[in-house]
């Protein structure tokens, strides 16, 4: 008889105040490939973009492809088993997961280091192989080293907010005194803010909650400007009291903070979009440059990993029960998280 393992599971999409995840024993993940390993899971963070999976927002782009599934894409654990030809890592070692599960290894986008890219790839939590649950098998090639120094709950958000984040500022062309705003302080957005300054950029956060403009100045942001849906106003404010941005990325997952984003950066400048959402219209005469963004790469997440340590990066994080999954994202909808939600099993 297969041994059983505790998890969140999602058999229908509803809004989260129905509790549509529900706490079931299912199979205990097993190692199927010789490369493969079984992960203990210590933390999994929540993460923004599962709220629009769960409550079916992005079911018209087949997001989640399949139900039942566990939601949950960036886990931290320890090793407890290895396959056969691991060579990578051993027993009692800790890893982390990203949303990247696997991909094919052989395309053009894999070849070129892109395989968050890949047409053929698995996504973390989007399948019974998520990290809303006890145990996770994944490839060796798709699992990047944890320090023993770093606490999981810490750990945890860095392998989706942490990568989501070092991508968009390096799309942003970071250098020392750039002025680059960033639209959307939370999970992501606090983490963005800390990479930006790592590169010498003047960093400015806007948010339309007073608190998470609170941990932006924390976390070293120059200036703080609060979101208005009045656009008009909120320009006026910024040209008065500021001038025009370099640069801008989008996390928050409205059109309208897009659009707003646009406008408010100069002339020949970036916007960096690193949500779901359309880009509204604007002006190609002003020769600005529209990026889409999403996680990065196996390398990028061991540059996150690195650059989190050195700089002693603050993670911002709330923790709750792995069965508390529902509560945690009926937080995170009201914008009562300050920053990441985390599971702990």
């Amino acid at each position: 008889m297969s041994e059983k393992m505790r998890a969140m599971v999602l058999s229908e999409l509803g809004p989260v105040e129905s509790n549509p995840l529900n706490l079931t024993e299912i199979d205990r993940h097993e190692i199927t490939n010789p490369k493969e390993i079984l992960v203990k899971i210590e933390a999994c963070g929540v993460c923004h973009s599962q709220l629009h999976s769960i409550e079916g927002d992005w079911k018209d782009i087949g997001i989640p492809p399949t139900l039942p599934t566990v939601p949950g894409h960036e886990v931290v654990g320890k090793i407890i088993e290895i396959g056969n030809d691991v060579k990578k890592f051993k027993t009692g070692e800790r890893v982390g997961i990203t949303p990247l599960l696997a991909s094919c290894l052989d395309c053009q986008y894999c070849n070129e280091g892109k395989e968050y890219l890949c047409e053929n790839m698995d996504v973390t939590g989007e399948s019974l192989k998520g990290g809303y649950t006890e145990y996770i098998t994944v490839s060796e090639d798709f699992a990047t080293k944890v320090p023993d120094n770093m606490k999981s709950e810490y750990a945890a958000p860095l392998f989706c907010a942490g990568i989501t984040a070092y991508k968009a500022v390096k799309a942003a062309e970071p250098e020392k005194n750039k002025k680059i705003a960033i639209f959307g302080i939370g999970g992501v957005g606090h983490m963005a803010i800390q990479f930006a300054k790592v590169e010498g950029c003047e960093v400015s956060g806007v948010s339309r909650k007073e608190k998470h403009l609170d941990v932006a100045k924390k976390l070293g942001a120059d200036n703080v400007f609060v979101y208005s849906s009045d656009q008009e106003k909120f320009l006026n404010n910024l040209n008065e009291n500021y001038g025009l941005f370099d640069a801008a990325i989008v996390f928050a997952p409205v059109d309208e903070v897009t659009d707003t984003a646009i406008k408010s950066v100069k002339k020949g400048g970036t916007v960096v979009i690193a949500t779901v959402g359309k880009i509204p219209n604007f002006l190609a005469f002003e020769e600005k440059t529209i990026r889409g963004t999403l996680i990065g790469s196996r390398k990028d997440m061991e540059q996150v990993i690195q650059i989190s340590e050195k700089n002693n990066f603050e993670v911002v994080t709330e923790t709750f029960p792995l069965e508390q999954a529902n509560q945690a994202l009926q937080k995170l909808k009201t914008s009562d998280i300050e920053a990441r939600a985390v599971l702990i099993p």
